[in-house]
């Protein structure tokens, strides 16, 4: 028999959120999933890497930012039109599992969870070397701070959707607002023509400094495989799409809107910063826009902006941590990672995919221990990997999804992919040349290449020992009575049959 729906308390009963099919709540609002989206668009890469990045290949940043910016929309897209068919928390592997089989679906998983694995040791590390800029904290071991961050985070996904979205707004609020102060700053400093750092601002110091290309176009092209990962998370508004109490109408918002805040706070930001300061001001290891204020004399800006960067390192981890427990579970209904896997908490939380994730960021914590200087790059270069694997099964599901649909088989959407299927073949395309460039980043991202054949040898090793007979009885397929009344009283507009 089924099981039934915890009918344990739980506050989120009272917004009249109704269970989806895999036994989830819908619990994301319209502004948490408004930021959501937003906070999956802007994260480390921006505000720490773009120093880096700067000092590599100039003001042809802003360019390569808007090109991975356009192909990482129409996976969005994609993501969106895949979400309008069937609306699910278990994202990407239930659309692979639907449309291109149960093989598929496991590499697609295993994909992501390898990248949102090796993702949240990066962040946790993060948290704890931001913590180590303030001299009142050198006394304190940095897997302190690492075990610390993790523990907040894996209490907040523990309790609740709601906790989640809650957290994840705020931490959004933070990176937005830090933006939109740079971008108010720097653009009355630039049309005042007040001086900077001793220079005066415009569009002199590109021309002065080398031009668009100072390093040839390139070092910008080999950077491409660098940028993308910048972007990554963005897909996540589609797995949240799932616990979302109004998806048909909130979703499509939400991803629209992706396209003017990547232009907006990456192309539009990074043109700032080289108009403001001549880009070989910028600096590997530095924030840009710590960078730019301290050039203006502000006193207290560096405490400020690494507030802002921790934040940013905590949001991720966050969003990680909410995103591989429910793709590990969707793993495990399909048969294709372990029966336990599929357990449930009271709060309708996959509880046994969250704390094992956990139990892979705790080797992170001891990892800080001994390899506290070589950590962070280790893995950040392992999930570079994993997430573009993940985006191209996004697309290759859209396509079967498209072809479906042309063959009458399949209802249309409300929202397709503008341009397909010619716009999806272009961005898988581009993923590929995206993956033979980053064979040419050496040393970092040649190794990251060479470790493809292992990859695919763990790959084909996990699916002879986990793969089993999918236990849809793991899945609440009946609402009790008491809900159903309750729910289609309290909101009937958003209550959704269960497929």
């Amino acid at each position: 028999m089924p099981q039934s729906a915890p009918s344990s308390p739980d506050p989120q009963h009272k917004t009249g959120s109704t269970l989806t099919s895999e036994g989830y709540h819908r619990g994301l609002g319209k502004r948490q999933m408004q930021m959501i989206s937003i906070g999956g668009a802007i994260g480390t890469g921006l505000f720490l890497g773009a120093g880096a990045r700067l000092q590599q290949i100039g003001p042809s940043l802003a360019l390569v930012y808007l090109l991975c910016g356009v192909f990482a929309f129409l996976m969005l897209r994609a993501m969106g039109e895949l979400v309008m068919h069937r609306p699910t928390s278990g994202s990407f592997v239930s659309y692979a599992q639907e449309f291109l089989g149960p093989k598929a679906s496991y590499i697609a998983g295993s994909m992501a969870f390898m990248n949102w694995a090796m993702a949240g040791i990066a962040d946790i590390t993060a948290v704890a070397l931001y913590m180590h800029f303030w001299g009142t904290f050198d006394a304190i071991p940095q897997w302190v701070f690492a075990l610390v961050a993790l523990l907040l985070i894996t209490g907040m996904n523990m309790i609740g959707v709601r906790w989640f979205g809650e957290m994840e707004f705020w931490f959004s609020i933070i990176k937005v607002g830090a933006l939109v102060a740079f971008l108010i700053v720097g653009s009355a400093v630039l049309g005042l023509r007040m001086p900077v750092g001793g220079q005066m601002p415009g569009f002199h110091l590109i021309s002065e400094n080398g031009g668009i290309f100072p390093h040839g176009v390139l070092p910008a092209l080999v950077l491409v495989q660098g940028v993308v990962f910048a972007y990554a998370a963005i897909e996540l508004v589609g797995t949240a799409a799932g616990e979302c109490e109004d998806v048909e109408t909130v979703l499509p918002k939400a991803i629209n809107t992706v396209m003017w805040r990547i232009a907006l706070f990456y192309v539009g930001t990074i043109t700032l910063l080289v108009l403001l300061l001549p880009w070989n001001s910028y600096k590997a290891g530095v924030s840009p826009f710590v960078t730019f204020f301290a050039n203006l004399g502000i006193p207290g800006i560096d405490s400020i902006m690494n507030i802002v960067v921790l934040t940013a390192a905590l949001s991720s981890l966050n969003s990680g941590l909410y995103s591989t427990g429910r793709i590990l579970r969707a793993l495990a209904l399909d048969g294709s990672a372990p029966r336990y896997l599929t357990r449930m908490n009271r709060n309708a939380i996959p509880s046994a995919a969250i704390l094992t994730t956990v139990s892979i960021y705790l080797v992170g914590v001891v990892l800080n221990y001994f390899l506290p200087a070589q950590i962070f790059e280790i893995v950040l270069n392992i999930s570079s990997i994993g997430i573009l694997g993940t985006w191209t099964f996004i697309v290759l599901c859209q396509i079967k999804l498209r072809q479906g649909i042309k063959a009458g088989r399949i209802p249309a959407t409300s929202f397709p992919m503008p341009g397909a299927p010619v716009t999806a073949w272009l961005t898988l395309a581009f993923y590929a040349v995206v993956l033979v460039m980053m064979a040419f980043d050496y040393p970092n991202g040649t190794w990251s290449f060479c470790a493809l054949p292992v990859i695919a040898c763990l790959l084909v090793i996990g699916w002879k020992v986990f793969r089993h007979t999918p236990d849809h009885d793991a899945v609440p397929q009946t609402v009790p009575s008491i809900q159903l009344t309750e729910d289609l009283l309290e909101a009937p507009q958003t209550f959704r049959k269960p497929r």
